[in-house]
């Protein structure tokens, strides 16, 4: 980011090695001028399907789609609270979609959205798609995996289970929470974390940050135009 409300960005999608279809998902919602900056600013989603091949790209899709509308729709109320109803309603449609379907019934998909207004960085997930800041050369996660190898690390660190385990031994894919399996869905809204100038932010799916170091991933985005 630039300073004042210049920002560049960049989006990327890989199908990578080992799937046939890609079931990630994106959007962008760019304010075109200064008073929808104001009003409600940039709005960045990730979404990774899960379960079957046709479910899983059709929810993240979905949710890509669902996101930005309802966004923009509520925002006049609070960014924070748009952002959640966003999600919250997107889970609704999901979920809707795959009750109508036998074979497509508890299938659903990650979500991960960025909103940078004047106040500062918003970010609304669930699931494990990630959203990051690089600062002077610093990588840190905005957002918290729900996932079963976070929570127990959680726990270990706060001491409620034995030390020996090692939360690194857990599957990295066992997701604890995700959009589409239930009607009403619980959603993490983190911020606002302050905007400096020359921040760089970077939302992803679990197919950059499970196969690529945070520290990796940081020296390559903090060194991106």
């Amino acid at each position: 980011m630039a300073s004042g409300t210049t920002l560049d960005y960049c989006d990327r999608t890989d199908i990578g090695r080992r799937r046939s279809n890609n079931q990630d998902a994106k959007a962008v919602l760019e304010p075109w001028n200064r008073e929808l900056y104001k009003r409600r600013g940039w709005l960045f989603v990730v979404a990774d399907g899960l379960g079957a091949h046709e479910a899983g790209e059709r929810d993240s899709a979905i949710a890509a789609e669902q996101v930005p509308l309802v966004y923009e729709k509520h925002v006049g109320r609070s960014p924070a609270l748009a952002l959640r109803t966003a999600i919250e309603q997107a889970n609704a449609e999901i979920h809707a979609r795959g009750e109508s379907a036998a074979d497509l019934k508890g299938m659903g998909t990650t979500c991960t959205a960025l909103v940078i207004v004047p106040r500062g960085a918003l970010v609304g997930h669930v699931g494990d798609s990630r959203a990051y800041r690089v600062r002077a050369g610093r990588i840190e996660q905005l957002s918290r995996d729900h996932s079963l190898a976070w929570e127990l690390q959680t726990m270990q660190a706060a001491g409620q289970i034995d030390p020996a385990i090692d939360p690194r031994d857990t599957p990295k894919n066992i997701i604890t929470r995700s959009m589409g399996p239930h009607p009403q869905v619980q959603v993490d809204v983190e911020g606002p974390f302050p905007v400096e100038a020359d921040d760089v932010y970077l939302v992803c799916s679990d197919g950059l940050s499970g196969q690529v170091a945070d520290e990796e991933i940081g020296l390559v985005a903090g060194g991106l135009e």
